[in-house]
């Protein structure tokens, strides 16, 4: 399985006192070139955490187009190889690319975990990573996978381009058995993997003296990891070591000096480049984290704004509602206010009609008590005793009588006529009485004419 043996293993000593960003040596991982980083510290998008990130080496100096499909994981231990964490394995492959160099986890463990007593066996951190490339692409005019504009042949189940041929032709005459435990079974990355071979043979044919150490380096671990895959090749090993050692013995001439100083100078270019690679790295995996974080926090921003637009939906609707509600109550309010301004106008109206039927009873009553007045006098003429007598009674009972009406008359909401009833049964009943006194009286007369006397009227 791809995930049973580490593509790469790093050391770190004296971890709790690293401060910078770390970076791993180049390695090769499925014919393709890796190199991993770590923050001992953080940074500001892994909110105290440890994050760790896989790039893509010399991604800048691949050709246009190039991209790399991969699963990966990485896995860390203390120096007993006790695992402190290992990151979750993605179901679907990562595509790597010049836009996105790089991936990785922005969080693993916490950094103050690493100031725990006991976490971190002696101040050492091991970081394995293991990958497995699904399909890889050099850019145009360099697919590693399939070139379509060039055509390849079959050697012992490898693609290989005509310019390759002879090449790979010897490699199997010389060592027909070098592929017969070769693992991987897609024919990109068998052809990605003989590409990685020929590179290393390519290397160690060179003159060991024109060799820097970085680039025997970086061809050891090439080699360890075609070994890994399946690759038999025990005879490479041996012709690295014959270089390495054939690098390091000195010139009769004295050029050893001059040499090394060469290559401290190539050394020290490769390191400044490799820096810089690594910069621009960085800042493409943080432009595409902080887009990515943007892009986030968009997102979150849009959520809250569509919740906020539902809820002003919600009470919009609510206050339609609410306003439908206290607009029908309002019509309600009026057609009651109108209907009480109508019962008004109408009580209103039945109230005049009352005053002006009272008022003209009343004058009605004011007219007969005048006539009743001029029938006073004329009693006062034909029978002045008894009406002397009559007279305080009839005054001080009409006086009353009056001034009740008067007060009545002002009082238009209670006056309902009762009161003038009255009155009109009073004034009937004193138009008995001076009836009853006619007649007296003209009993009288006659009584009067048979003793001889004759009244005037």
């Amino acid at each position: 399985m791809w995930n049973q043996r580490p593509s790469f293993r790093f050391e770190i000593d004296n971890f709790s006192e690293k401060k910078s960003l770390i970076s791993s040596k180049t390695f090769v991982s499925g014919g393709c070139e890796w190199y991993f980083q770590i923050n001992p510290k953080g940074d500001r998008i892994s909110d105290g955490h440890l994050p760790l990130y896989l790039y893509v080496a010399n991604s800048t100096t691949l050709r246009t187009g190039w991209k790399r499909s991969a699963n990966y994981y990485f896995v860390l231990l203390n120096q007993s190889d006790k695992e402190l964490h290992r990151s979750p394995i993605s179901l679907s492959s990562n595509l790597f690319c010049a836009k996105t160099p790089a991936w990785g986890f922005a969080k693993t463990i916490p950094v103050n975990k690493f100031q725990e007593k006991g976490f971190l066996e002696k101040d050492r951190l091991i970081i394995e990573v293991h990958i497995k490339v699904i399909e890889a692409f050099d850019g145009e005019g360099g697919d590693v996978s399939n070139n379509k504009k060039k055509k390849t042949i079959d050697i012992n189940g490898f693609q290989v381009f005509a310019s390759q041929v002879t090449k790979v032709g010897k490699i199997f005459t010389e060592h027909p058995d070098i592929a017969l435990d070769f693992k991987p079974t897609k024919q990109e990355v068998k052809t990605a993997y003989m590409n990685v071979l020929l590179r290393v043979i390519k290397t160690l044919d060179k003159p060991p003296k024109s060799l820097s150490e970085t680039r025997l380096n970086k061809a050891s671990s090439e080699l360890s990891e075609l070994m890994d895959v399946g690759f038999k090749l025990d005879w490479l090993k041996s012709k690295l070591e014959e270089v390495s050692l054939e690098r390091k013995k000195p010139d009769v001439d004295g050029s050893q000096l001059s040499d090394d100083d060469n290559e401290s100078r190539f050394e020290e270019v490769e390191e400044r480049v490799k820096h810089i690679e690594l910069k621009l790295d960085e800042v493409s995996l943080g432009r595409k984290l902080s887009d990515d974080d943007n892009e986030s926090r968009a997102k979150r921003v849009e959520e809250r704004v569509k919740d906020l637009e539902l809820k002003l939906d919600e009470v919009s609707f609510g206050r339609k509602l609410s306003d439908d509600d206290n607009e029908s109550r309002a019509q309600q309010v009026e057609e009651r206010v109108k209907n009480l301004e109508l019962k008004l106008d109408e009580v209103s109206m039945g109230r005049k009609k009352a005053d002006d039927t009272n008022e003209f009873r009343a004058k009605q009553v004011e007219k007969r008590v005048k006539n009743l007045e001029l029938m006073e006098l004329e009693l006062n003429m034909c029978w002045k005793p008894k009406l002397d007598e009559l007279e305080e009674f009839k005054l001080d009972s009409l006086n009353t009588k009056l001034e009740e009406i008067s007060k009545e008359k002002k009082k238009a909401d209670d006056a309902d006529g009762s009161l003038v009833q009255q009155l009109e049964e009073s004034v009937k009943n004193i138009e008995l009485m001076v009836s009853h006194l006619k007649v007296e009286h003209g009993k009288k007369k006659n009584i009067s004419s048979d003793d001889g006397f004759l009244l005037f009227d």
